[in-house]
C-alpha cells in the first residue's frame, strides 16, 4: 500500500536544500518574490482573457439558446457555482501540493470547461451548456486565486502592492476580450459555430495557455518556501510549529478573516448582479454586441486597471478606509445605473466604471485582510474557503439578477444592489469594535 504523502504543513524538515537554502536567505527570498510576480503576472494575461467570456458573452447566449431572458442569468450563476467548488478544490490542493499544482489544474480545468460550452452552442445543447459553465468556472476561479501566490513572499507592507500587480495583470486579456467579442464571432461563424461561441474559443485557448505557463514555471513554488520560512522563524524563536499552534493563529485573527470575507461577498453580489444584467438590458435599448463589448470592457478595466494605485491606497491609509470607499462608490454605481436612460451610452459607461471601481475597492481591501490574517501553514485553505463564499455569492448574484430584472426592472436590480453596498459600513465598524477588544 503507497505511504500517504505528508501534508506541506509538517514538511519543511524534509524539504530538499534548495528550498532551505531560499528559507534561509533573505536576498534569494527577493529574488524569488519578483520572479514569482513576473509568472503570475503573465498568467493572468491569458486568465483575464479567459474569464471575460462569460461575463461578455454567457447571458446573450444562454438567452439565444433557452429564447427568455427569465434564465440569462443563470450562466453567471453556473460559472460562479463552478468556481465556488474549484476555489475549494484549489485552494486545498494548493495548501498540500503547493500553487503551483493547484493554479495549474484549475486554469486548465476553465479551458476545458470553455471547450465545452463551443461544443454545446454547436450541437445547441443546453444540458452541456449547464455542464460545461460549470466546469468553466474552474478558470474564472483560478484567475481571481492566482492574485494570492504573488504575496506568498511579500512583506507586509507589500501585500496589497503584490495583490493589486496581478490583477492589474489580468486587465490586459481581461479588456481585450469583450473587445474581441466581433472578431472571435467572425471566426466562431466562419467555422460553422454560433458568432456567441467565440469568445469561448478565446477562452479556452487562454486558460490552457494560462495553465501551462504555470506548471512549466512557477519553481520553487512560493508557497512552500514561504512555508519553509515559517517554520525556520518559529524555529529560531523557540516556538512550536505544529497544527495546534497555526490553528490558534487563525482564532486570535479571525474578526480579520471575518470583515475581509464580508466586505468581498457584498462586493461580489452587487457588481456580479448589475454586471450580469446590463447587456441584456443594452440589448433591450438597441444596442449592439459591439457596443456591450465597449461597456463591459471599460468595466472590466475598471475592475483591474485601478489596482496598483487601490493597493498603495490600502497599504497607505488602511484597510477599513478603502473598505468604506467601496460601499460609497458601489452606491453611486447603483444610483447612476438605475437612473440612466438605456440608451445612454456615456452614462452607462460610467455607471458600469463605478461599478468596477467599487469593487476593486473591496475586493483588495478585503483581500489583504484575509492574506494579513491567516498563518502561512493554513493559508491556502483559508483563502480557498473565503473565495468558496466570494463564489458562491456571485453565483447567487448572478440567478437572481435575472429573476429581478424580470420581475421588476434593471433600474430596480441596481437600487437594490447599490443600497445593499452600504452594508459594508457596519461590517467595518464591528469587526475595529472586536480588535480593540
Amino acid at each position: 500500500m503507497a505511504e500517504e504523502p505528508l501534508p506541506l504543513a509538517h514538511q519543511s524538515k524534509f524539504l530538499p536544500d534548495p528550498i532551505e537554502e531560499y528559507a534561509a536567505n533573505p536576498e534569494k527570498q527577493r529574488q524569488l518574490y519578483k520572479r514569482t510576480m513576473i509568472i503570475v503576472m503573465v498568467s493572468q494575461i491569458f486568465g483575464g482573457a479567459g474569464l471575460a467570456a462569460g461575463i461578455t458573452v454567457g447571458a446573450l447566449l444562454a438567452q439565444e439558446m433557452l429564447g427568455t431572458d427569465n434564465y440569462a442569468g443563470v450562466p453567471s450563476a453556473l460559472f460562479t457555482l463552478g468556481s465556488a467548488a474549484a476555489a475549494l478544490f484549489v485552494g486545498r490542493l494548493s495548501q498540500r501540493l503547493g500553487r503551483r499544482t493547484g493554479l495549474a489544474a484549475g486554469f486548465l480545468a476553465g479551458g476545458i470547461g470553455a471547450a465545452g460550452v463551443v461544443l454545446a452552442a454547436l450541437l445547441h445543447s443546453v444540458p452541456l451548456l449547464f455542464i460545461s459553465l460549470i466546469v468553466y468556472g474552474a478558470g474564472t476561479s483560478t484567475s481571481l486565486q492566482a492574485r494570492y501566490a504573488g504575496t506568498d513572499l511579500a512583506l507586509p507592507t507589500q501585500r496589497a502592492k503584490a495583490i493589486s500587480a496581478a490583477m492589474v495583470f489580468t486587465t490586459f486579456g481581461a479588456v481585450a476580450g469583450p473587445n474581441l467579442v466581433k472578431v472571435t464571432g467572425v471566426a466562431a461563424v466562419s467555422m460553422g459555430a454560433p458568432a456567441l461561441s467565440g469568445p469561448f474559443m478565446l477562452a479556452a485557448t487562454a486558460f490552457i495557455l494560462a495553465g501551462m505557463v504555470i506548471l512549466l514555471f512557477l519553481r520553487p513554488d512560493p508557497l512552500v518556501v514561504a512555508k519553509a520560512i515559517a517554520d525556520a522563524t518559529r524555529a529560531k524563536e523557540g516556538q512550536s510549529s505544529g497544527a495546534g499552534t497555526h490553528e490558534a493563529d487563525l482564532r486570535v485573527h479571525k474578526p480579520g478573516i471575518i470583515v475581509g470575507a464580508t466586505v468581498m461577498v457584498l462586493t461580489q453580489i452587487v457588481m456580479v448582479a448589475i454586471m450580469t444584467m446590463t447587456p441584456v438590458h443594452m440589448k433591450h435599448h438597441g444596442h449592439g454586441l459591439g457596443d456591450v463589448g465597449i461597456v463591459i470592457g471599460i468595466h472590466v478595466a475598471a475592475m483591474y486597471l485601478p489596482s496598483l494605485v487601490t493597493g498603495a491606497l490600502v497599504d497607505k491609509f488602511g484597510q477599513m478606509m478603502m473598505s468604506y470607499a467601496s460601499g460609497v462608490t458601489l452606491l453611486l454605481a447603483g444610483l447612476l445605473a438605475a437612473f440612466a436612460p438605456g440608451d445612454s451610452m456615456v452614462l452607462l459607461i460610467l455607471a458600469l466604471t463605478l461599478l468596477g471601481l467599487g469593487w476593486n475597492f473591496g475586493f483588495i481591501s478585503g483581500t489583504a485582510a484575509i492574506v494579513d490574517a491567516a498563518p502561512p501553514q493554513l493559508r491556502a485553505k483559508t483563502q480557498g474557503t473565503v473565495d468558496v463564499l466570494i463564489a458562491l455569492a456571485g453565483a447567487s448574484g448572478g440567478a437572481l439578477s435575472g429573476m429581478v430584472v424580470a420581475q421588476s426592472s434593471y433600474s430596480t436590480l441596481s437600487l437594490v444592489g447599490g443600497f445593499l453596498s452600504l452594508l459594508l459600513i457596519p461590517v467595518v465598524v464591528w469587526s475595529r469594535s472586536q480588535q480593540k477588544a
